[in-house]
């Protein structure tokens, strides 16, 4: 893996080479627990106001770009799984990665035509210029943490003009979370492959409270409502969270509704899965066969 410096770049920070290969999808906890993105594929602008058991989050989004969304942040999984990779391999991360289009889009599922570029470069932009104020991991719930996903991100190119890929630094606040191995969870790759927003939204959660507690966990509904973030009335959060329920639609777990006096529960248990299984499963998501 080379580290190395060039001139133009921040003084402080070695570039970290994105490791090609096979590598395992890690999420951020702070990101799977609290509402940080928008769930919807429209536009969104109106901030999000969180602040419960003295946790407080506050994202504002520009209107040139609108908020980062749930889709989006895969580039910070991928950015995540990176850094997780190169420090078990015994490597130095650093919050200056380099990578090219192509290993972001088939590392998150996508795929690699000139629109899923352009794609790429539009989340790029919603990250930079989304704002996050939050007190996560402050020393008291009225210091607050601010920073954008994204503080910066440029095209690279060699001499000739030819493009080489892309160069990006992630914020202080979001590198510390993921360097922090008990910060970091393993998610199922088949998350990639969820389309809708309140379904990605809803796994990060059930991962990051269920985990693999055979007993799983629950909430009710006006909980995972308030939690979410979410802009959809109530009402049709709920028909949301009934037809994933229904179509057993997060990988690795069962999911449940049930009701407890006047509220609807949604329960949810890890389903076991032999590694082997698991494996299998991976290779043939990339078209090999065993």
């Amino acid at each position: 893996m080379a580290l190395h410096r060039d001139r133009g770049r921040p003084a402080q920070l070695d570039l970290f080479r994105a490791i090609g290969g096979d590598i395992a999808a890690r999420d951020a906890q702070d990101l799977m627990a609290y509402p940080f993105f928008s769930l919807a594929k429209t536009p969104r602008t109106r901030p999000i106001d969180y602040s419960l058991g003295g946790v407080t989050v506050r994202v504002e989004a520009t209107h040139e770009h609108g908020m980062a969304t749930i889709w989006d942040a895969d580039v910070l999984i991928w950015a995540a799984s990176q850094i997780v990779e190169a420090r078990d391999r015994g490597l130095t991360p650093s919050r200056l990665m380099a990578a090219t289009p192509y290993e972001i889009l088939t590392f998150t599922g996508r795929g690699t035509s000139l629109r899923a570029y352009q794609r790429l470069k539009a989340a790029l932009d919603r990250l930079q210029s989304t704002s996050i104020a939050t007190s996560i991991r402050q020393p008291t719930t009225r210091r607050l943490h601010r920073f954008s996903w994204i503080n910066e991100w440029k095209e690279t190119a060699d001499h000739k003009g030819r493009p080489l890929g892309l160069e990006l630094i992630l914020p202080d606040w979001f590198f510390a979370g993921v360097v922090d191995a008990a910060l970091v969870l393993t998610i199922d790759e088949d998350y990639f492959e969820l389309t809708g927003g309140i379904e990605r939204w809803l796994y990060r959660l059930v991962r990051k409270h269920g985990g693999r507690q055979p007993a799983g966990w629950s909430f009710d509904f006006r909980h995972l409502h308030m939690k979410s973030g979410s802009l959809a009335r109530y009402s049709d959060f709920a028909l949301d969270l009934r037809d994933i329920a229904a179509r057993q639609a997060l990988p690795g777990y069962a999911l449940d509704v049930s009701r407890s006096d006047a509220a609807e529960l949604l329960s949810f248990q890890p389903i076991p899965e032999h590694p082997f299984d698991r494996h299998l499963r991976r290779l043939a998501r990339r078209g090999i066969s065993a």
